[in-house]
């Protein structure tokens, strides 16, 4: 034994292996005396490991100097990184060095110019909230194994439910945005026929499922999923601005009823992706109210504007709803992945929808109030404590704190606007009421052209030529998306306080710079 381990290159273990070894029990060929890990060696590797991220993260997140991204093409990073994985383990240094190479190579979302997204900035609150769940790894399921973090969730959802209008209601956490809208359209179908968690699908009528068409498209996906069918959903026809048009929804439910199909399940959203539109939800729950149909509203994007006095008419209407889908990851930056679905059922729906009443895990006889042990009102079994990211912030801020991040990001949004109106070359699609911000560059090149067949293809490889430009230079991270007939334009999100009017003027000057010679 003394053979083997004096071959060990970590020789500050050698006497601790030694000593186990001298009355060793074996198992299988295993030593069983212990415990076997180097806490000490394993606690200096953290401690280091957290100063990296300190200096090379946290510490440059808010520096404009420094790039956004450092683009690599996938087969060059490929080789850059050290990706296989051995049989014998690396040592710390190589660890280290490791994580260097990570951040450097990732993209700095936490920049204020990483506008690619529906997230970015960096929350210092959540953060911190996210290190102690990490050191934690607790799984939200019951009481006993986590009860601090099933506490701060129903704070925090009860907070949520206030801000939606309901007197009360139910709620979980989810992994995505996406998740909390298929987690209510199952629990709008469970509630129109509850014998399809037993019985299946068979049997049942041909269910229809009514979205806009500028929609997210994980109702698709969950239509799919849960078997509904991409056939069943009829995308409604929305307005220039990208609104559901209620006229239309209401043809489609009468269409589906005559067709003897069954809608059940209306989706509206608050914010969507590429225009940042708000459906007119009050309108939308009068036919919904009329013709007996679930509501749902994705406010995965638009939620937060809920807290803001100023901003909280574009979700008018809300209050009606029987299920909101909100995501305080994006505007309120509380960090990936920070979702909620919230329902205004408090019968305990949510849990007869889900529940499959785990004997191992959730008995009825223990010692303490076992309504507190939640995790059976979801899919999930482990579930990572996600309100607690957002509980620090709010904590941190207090509500006042959170409208004023949701209204100094639209002052920004306003004010590029007005600063795309006056330089020349931009051309906006459409005013905005959001902190979505669409726009072509227009090169000089074209600027004097006809806008017919070949102007528009021309500039359709305007955006993407500028933002291959942008990565590869590492100065801003832009979004740009072809839509609903439009070609190629960017699309510029504001969320962090870090951002500032400057950045905003750097932004169009960039882009100037970038494409003047397209």
């Amino acid at each position: 034994w003394h053979s083997m381990w004096d071959q060990t290159p970590h020789d500050s273990s050698r006497n601790h292996y030694r000593m186990i070894h001298l009355n060793a029990i074996l198992v299988d060929g295993v030593i069983l005396n212990g415990p076997v890990a180097d806490s000490e060696a394993g606690e200096k590797f953290v401690e280091e490991a957290t100063k990296i991220i300190m200096e090379e993260v946290i510490k440059k997140a808010a520096d404009v100097t420094e790039k956004v991204c450092e683009w690599q093409p996938p087969e060059k990073l490929k080789a850059l990184l050290d990706l296989e994985l051995k049989d014998t383990g690396e040592n710390h240094q190589k660890l280290l060095q490791f994580c260097r190479d990570v951040i450097k190579f990732s993209v700095k979302t936490n920049h204020p110019r990483f506008f690619n997204q529906l997230y970015a900035g960096i929350d210092y609150y959540s953060l911190a909230a996210r290190f102690i769940t990490e050191a934690l790894n607790p799984s939200v399921y019951t009481y006993e194994v986590s009860p601090v973090f099933l506490l701060v969730e129903d704070a925090v959802l009860k907070k949520m439910i206030e801000f939606i209008g309901w007197e009360e209601g139910d709620g979980i956490f989810n992994p995505g945005g996406s998740v909390s809208n298929m987690y209510a359209m199952n629990l709008a179908r469970y509630k129109y026929c509850p014998d399809i968690k037993e019985q299946g699908l068979s049997g049942m009528p041909r269910l229809v499922v009514l979205t806009s068409d500028e929609c997210h498209y994980s109702v698709k996906k969950a239509a799919s999923f849960l078997g509904i069918g991409t056939q069943n959903v009829y995308f409604i026809k929305s307005d220039e601005r990208g609104k559901m048009i209620p006229e239309e929804l209401e043809k489609q439910v009468l269409r589906a009823r005559k067709e003897g199909s069954a809608p059940f399940f209306v989706s509206a959203t608050a914010g969507t992706t590429v225009l940042g539109a708000f459906d007119p939800l009050d309108e939308i729950a009068d036919i919904c109210e009329r013709y007996g149909l679930w509501l749902h509203v994705d406010a995965s994007w638009g939620g937060s504007a809920l807290l803001s006095r100023k901003h909280c008419r574009l979700l008018h209407g809300i209050h009606r709803a029987n299920s909101v889908a909100w995501n305080p990851h994006k505007m309120l930056m509380a960090g990936i992945q920070c979702c909620a679905l919230l329902v205004k059922d408090s019968s305990g729906l949510l849990k007869r929808c889900y529940s499959a009443n785990a004997s191992y895990l959730f008995q009825q006889d223990k010692f303490y109030d076992v309504s507190y042990d939640t995790g059976d009102k979801s899919i999930q079994c482990s579930r990572r404590a996600d309100a607690f990211k957002f509980w620090m912030t709010w904590k941190a801020l207090g509500t006042t704190g959170l409208e004023e991040r949701v209204n100094r990001a639209l002052a920004l949004a306003r004010y590029l606007v007005d600063e795309i109106k006056k330089r020349e070359g931009f051309q906006l699609l459409l005013e905005p009421e959001y902190a979505n911000i669409c726009f072509w560059y227009i090169p000089p090149s074209l600027r004097n052209m006809e806008e017919g067949h070949e102007y528009w293809e021309k500039l359709h490889h305007v955006a993407p030529a500028i933002k291959e430009r942008m990565m590869k230079k590492g100065s801003i991270m832009l979004g740009y998306q072809p839509h609903r007939g439009k070609v190629n334009f960017f699309r510029q999100v504001i969320i962090s306080p870090k951002v500032s009017r400057e950045d905003m003027d750097f932004l169009l000057d960039e882009i100037s710079s970038l494409g003047k010679d397209l």
